[in-house]
């Protein structure tokens, strides 16, 4: 990863409201990065746009020649009764100069989709972030509907596991993952998101976890989910206390010092 993506992660994302977490920034960036060392082919998806901040990390990442997909409700109000998330995303896209494929913007119900509907899109997918419904029948529904059009080497990111606040998106990504059996593994977490690939791929994307300079800043733990040995991303609490200072204390372009 060079200066320009630590700045567009560290400073200019932060314009955008959203959450995707420093930590996780770091895991997409590394593991899309190690695809395109590979030459691993695909496009990318994410289900739960909000206004755009992890949508737009996909994008600076993989480049415009990449088909990114976007699926979302943009039903949000405003204060007023108006919904303008969708207008806002567009123009958080041209704020940081990124490109929006309005022909790859699906505003509807994620769990209504269809496999071949993805498909006809952006073909298979080599990175699908899931962030869409909480409640156990969304994230069954995404999760079955990553799993159809992800491609072999193709990893899926579920944001809010293991959240007190959403008990059922646990629930249904052990679902999932048990339903599936000996297919797909859990490879990585970190404090808001599981990484899951299918299981002959598990050892290389473990790796890349690992090995990945970006993500050395952290202590990585060794643990077991569901037969599966993952590497668990922890972020000692003073360090996020100190970035999230910086952060309001408008010291963006000094924050990405703690994650070195």
């Amino acid at each position: 990863m060079n200066v320009h993506d630590r700045k567009f992660i560290f400073h200019d994302l932060q314009k955008i409201e959203g959450y995707i977490d420093p930590p996780d920034a770091l895991v997409f960036t590394s593991l899309l990065h190690a695809q395109q060392k590979r030459a691993f082919e695909g496009g990318v998806a994410e289900i739960g746009v909000f206004y755009g901040r992890s949508y737009f990390l996909l994008r600076k990442v993989v480049g415009n020649d990449c088909r990114v997909l976007a699926v979302d409700l943009f039903d949000l109000e405003d204060g007023d009764g108006q919904s303008r998330q969708y207008e806002r995303f567009l123009d958080n896209g041209k704020r940081l100069n990124l490109k929006v494929d309005e022909d790859l913007v699906i505003k509807g119900d994620s769990t209504q989709l269809s496999p071949d509907e993805v498909l006809a899109k952006v073909g298979k997918v080599r990175f699908f972030s899931v962030d869409g419904g909480h409640m156990l029948h969304h994230v069954l529904a995404d999760s079955r509907l990553a799993m159809d059009v992800l491609a072999d080497h193709g990893v899926i990111a579920f944001d809010d596991t293991f959240n007190p606040q959403w008990p059922e998106v646990t629930v249904g990504v052990a679902d999932f993952l048990r339903a599936q059996g000996d297919r797909f593994s859990a490879f990585c977490m970190t404090k808001y998101k599981t990484y899951v690939c299918r299981r002959e791929y598990h050892d290389y994307y473990q790796q890349v976890v690992l090995q990945s300079p970006e993500l050395l800043a952290f202590d990585h733990v060794e643990t077991e989910f569901l037969g599966a040995k993952v590497t668990r991303l922890h972020n000692p609490m003073g360090r996020r206390m100190i970035y999230e200072l910086m952060i309001r204390s408008g010291l963006t372009n000094f924050s990405e010092r703690i994650y070195r």
